[in-house]
């Protein structure tokens, strides 16, 4: 792979990841036209995402810091409700819980943990049959398709209201499914989330913020999960260089791509790129079947 592949797909990583089109879509779809070979299978795709999710914390680091925050504070608040209960059932006091899911914040971190559970679950169990579809311009096809059509039934969706406090753990869990279904090449991980989100009855700003901050636990297990190979991988110095200008050109990108879709989910202009995921959709089944 040469300096000039890395960079390209950084830019498309850093477009595709977050304007809904599928950036492993299209990642797939670039690297079996114009034969690129990485020799570290997915690695360069997960180090990718990586890149990507840069630009998340870049663009959304209050909310993340106040999450974080919120997280352990939650975890001491366990802990002290442990001693409490030991106290109570021991000792004989009547001493009073505190409350652990007690504002927004801290409920949202518990939507994005539930949300994490059924996405890593099916990420784990498909990651081959995920590998070996991204070979195949078929698979990218038909999922370009199916985005397509997901994209256009989000723009004629009704307003929802849901913001944190509203939103119900069944809702996480089912966005949870969602997103580990799109991590097959060419169904969009955003679009389908934020779809999902939209159909949960989410306000359509949060639905683009949960879909991208509850996108961070699926990459990052993603990114540790194929870093354990990383041993077993003969990477040149190279290699590391155009690695790095990818994922510097996907993090630049990406955060740019953010800030887009934000104007985009709420102004209802997901039409135009419906009709460009069913182009490029048939155009990659076309060429399955014409290469065969």
């Amino acid at each position: 792979m040469s300096l000039l592949e890395a960079i390209l797909m950084g830019v498309i990583q850093g477009v595709t990841e977050f304007l809904p089109v599928s950036s492993s879509g299209h990642l797939a779809i670039f690297k079996i036209l114009f034969d690129i070979e990485t020799d570290t299978g997915m690695l360069f795709d997960v180090l990718l995402h990586l890149g990507t999710l840069i630009a998340i914390f870049i663009a959304f680091y209050r909310d993340i810091f106040r999450m974080v925050e919120e997280a352990f504070a939650m975890l001491g608040d366990l802990f002290c409700d442990i001693r409490i209960f030991l106290g109570n059932v021991f000792l004989r006091r009547d001493e009073p819980y505190y409350r652990l899911v007690n504002n927004s914040y801290r409920k949202f971190v518990m939507l994005v943990i539930v949300s994490t559970i059924p996405t890593g679950i099916i990420g784990y169990k498909a990651a081959d049959v995920v590998e070996a579809a991204s070979e195949v311009l078929l698979v990218p096809g038909i999922c370009l398709i199916v985005t397509s059509v997901l994209l256009f039934l989000s723009d004629r969706m009704a307003d929802g209201i849901k913001t944190p406090k509203n939103v119900t753990y069944s809702n996480a869990f089912f966005i949870g499914i969602c997103q580990g279904y799109a991590t097959l090449p060419g169904l969009s991980r955003s679009g389908t989330t934020i779809t999902a989100c939209l159909l949960s009855g989410f306000n359509r700003k949060f639905a683009v913020k949960y879909s991208f901050i509850m996108s961070i636990p699926a990459i990052l297990g993603a990114v540790v999960l194929k870093l354990t190979d990383f041993g077993e991988l003969k990477v040149t110095a190279a290699d590391a260089g155009c690695y790095a200008a990818g994922i510097l050109c996907a993090a630049v990108v990406g955060y740019v791509c953010i800030r887009t879709m934000l104007v985009i989910v709420r102004k209802r202009k997901f039409t135009f790129f419906a009709a460009y995921c069913l182009l490029v959709g048939l155009v990659s089944i076309g060429g399955y079947f014409f290469a065969v």
